[in-house]
């Protein structure tokens, strides 16, 4: 069985091993250090860390002054509330200056469970991903989620790093994780499966099912949604006979969209989407909500059938 992890623990003790080696970093957060485990940081470096309470938008808006000083800002937050509730500061004091703030979320998607709607943020992505200047990743488990971290101290300008609430399973056989640049986990040319986050792990089950069905899918990690990594989709769309784009975000907006935006102009070929189809959350066990929406190996599988039957 594979390791289960939070990836906000790794978060919070990356950014302790980050804030011992470089004084520059300063972590904010609003009201949220103990979920997002900011706490961390702020327990052994308590004259870096501010916490805002409910005050995102002051929170954005400080981070863009402190970056504007020569800082390293980590600003976090749940993924509903850093995103939705403070885009007008990220947008024009964040993005718009290209100043060095990192923001990590935490609680993305409807995997946030029994919190329900108002807390399930399954448009983020799309609205960060359309800002100028911002790097979108979302890790696919712990062990990625502090190279990620690592990668966003070590890289100028802003970044939106997307984690999730529960437990991940810690994925084998990634290759070195390298910003804008997709991870294959298993070869095929009948299909390309494209993941990221926890529904890596549903697209690496789906594989395996199909391959006993005699289908070998290629399964992609794409970590990073923007820069996405153009050459590895365009690859999948000439090698394979589709893909399949996995997301716990809306099928709007998010990855699925910005494959279609590559292949559409290079080369057009057939993209299903398995992910959030217009709807919002609702409360819920984790693994319900999934079967739910429609987020499961069982979904992609049948996704893929429907690509190679046709």
């Amino acid at each position: 069985m594979p390791e289960m992890l939070y990836q906000r623990d790794i978060y919070g003790s990356t950014l302790v091993e980050l804030g011992r080696l470089n004084k520059d970093i300063m972590v904010l957060d609003a009201d949220l250090a103990g979920s997002t485990r900011t706490s961390l940081f702020a327990k052994e470096f308590p004259e870096r860390f501010f916490n805002f309470g409910v005050a995102e938008q002051n929170m954005m808006a400080t981070a863009a002054g402190l970056a504007s000083c020569g800082k390293i800002v980590f600003a976090s937050s749940f993924a509903m509330f850093a995103t939705g509730r403070s885009w007008d500061q990220v947008r024009n004091s964040i993005s718009y200056n290209n100043f060095n703030v990192k923001i990590v979320v935490s609680h993305a998607g409807i995997t946030v469970g029994p919190d329900g709607a108002s807390h399930q943020a399954l448009e983020d992505v799309a609205i960060m991903r359309v800002l100028p200047n911002m790097t979108v990743v979302i890790p696919c488990d712990g062990p990625q989620t502090r190279e990620a971290i690592i990668a966003a101290t070590d890289t100028p300008g802003p970044f939106y790093i997307r984690l999730g609430r529960t437990k991940f399973p810690t994925i084998d056989n990634k290759d070195e994780f390298k910003l804008g640049k997709a991870q294959v986990l298993t070869e095929g040319r009948d299909v390309s499966i494209v993941a990221c986050g926890v529904m890596l792990q549903e697209a690496l089950v789906a594989a395996d099912n199909l391959l006993k069905k005699g289908i070998k899918a290629r399964v992609i990690n794409m970590h990073t949604i923007k820069p996405l990594d153009r050459q590895v989709i365009l690859e999948a769309a000439k090698e394979t006979k589709g893909i399949v784009a996995c997301e716990e975000h809306s099928v709007i907006g998010g990855l699925a969209s910005s494959i279609d935006e590559v292949i559409s102009e290079n080369y057009p070929t057939r993209v299903l989407r398995v992910g959030i189809k217009n709807k919002f959350g609702q409360s819920g066990e984790s693994a319900d909500l999934l079967k739910e929406y429609g987020l499961t190996s069982s979904d992609i599988e049948k996704a893929v059938f429907s690509i190679v039957s046709s």
